[in-house]
């Protein structure tokens, strides 16, 4: 760490850096490991030459999400716009309970039920790098459809990621996203990019949400995403359904649900991604 982040964070938090680690944090952000003078330790991303807002937009998201104390949710200690940093409480890991899963699929449950001000949110932010547009809607299917689908199959396309005959087909899916989304339900409270990266373990071997990417959704998102890669246990998906029973037909709704982070992917990097987004639109076709 160079003397202009350790005077920053100072500036910030009203206490000198007495010593700091460079830890891995993503590919965003130069992460570290610091200790105060008073000895606490926190977590510093400093998003250098960053997206403007997204710092801010990271610690608004946490914030929200933390409100119900439905989950664990990292704590923010200090955001910076101007030099963009984002300043939070060191996360200890301890080995995870035997109810981790359990207590993740009943705590996200809980934090869907929370429910948000619309479809939508009060602000724009972001999915990685990639801003995500959150202006509200009246309606799921059509939120899904011009702020979510649409913004990045026009990116990849544009990119040259994604042919036009897919986006041909695209267009097709999203005319009938109506019949596909499932039954109506009130927005949930979605932390937007739940992929097992995203989720860390606590001191007291509990779960704990950190780089959200929030907005007021259809539930079934966030366990779409968390299916994408893996790494998230049964139980987990059981005990959530117990708690706030999923609508019927929900499992073959998952892959329409994918196509988000699936389009992001294609934007972000190209390659296998784009046939999986391709294969995924023509199944519902």
């Amino acid at each position: 760490m160079g003397p202009e982040l350790a005077l920053r964070i100072e500036a910030l938090l009203g206490q000198r850096a007495a010593s700091a680690h460079a830890v891995g944090g993503g590919n965003i952000a130069a992460s570290w490991r610091v200790r105060l003078s008073s000895g606490d330790e926190c977590f510093v991303k400093d998003y250098g030459d960053g997206p403007a807002g997204l710092a801010r937009c990271e610690a608004d998201g946490l914030r929200w999400l933390a409100e119900g104390k439905d989950l664990g949710v990292a704590e923010v200690l200090g955001v910076a716009d101007d030099a963009p940093l984002l300043v939070l409480r060191w996360i200890e890991s301890a080995p995870k309970r035997h109810d981790f899963a359990e207590r993740l699929g009943r705590g996200l449950a809980a934090l869907h039920a929370r429910g948000a001000e619309g479809f939508g949110h009060p602000q724009d932010n972001f999915i990685g790098s990639l801003a995500q547009s959150n202006a509200m809607q009246s309606s799921w299917p059509r939120f899904y459809a011009e702020q979510r689908i649409e913004p990045l199959v026009r990116l990849a396309a544009e990119a040259g990621r994604l042919s036009s005959s897919v986006v041909k087909e695209t267009e097709m899916l999203l005319a009938r996203l109506e019949d596909l989304c499932g039954p109506s339900e009130p927005p949930a409270r979605l932390h937007g990019d739940l992929w097992s990266g995203n989720l860390m373990v606590d001191s007291d071997g509990s779960p704990c949400l950190v780089d959200p990417a929030v907005y007021g959704g259809h539930r079934e998102i966030d366990l779409a995403m968390m299916q994408l890669f893996g790494g998230f246990e049964a139980r987990t998906f059981d005990a959530y359904h117990e708690a706030y029973p999923l609508a019927p037909g929900h499992e073959e709704r998952v892959a329409l649900y994918q196509l988000y982070p699936l389009a992001a992917h294609v934007v972000l990097f190209g390659g296998s991604y784009a046939s999986s987004f391709a294969e995924t639109v023509r199944r519902y076709l």
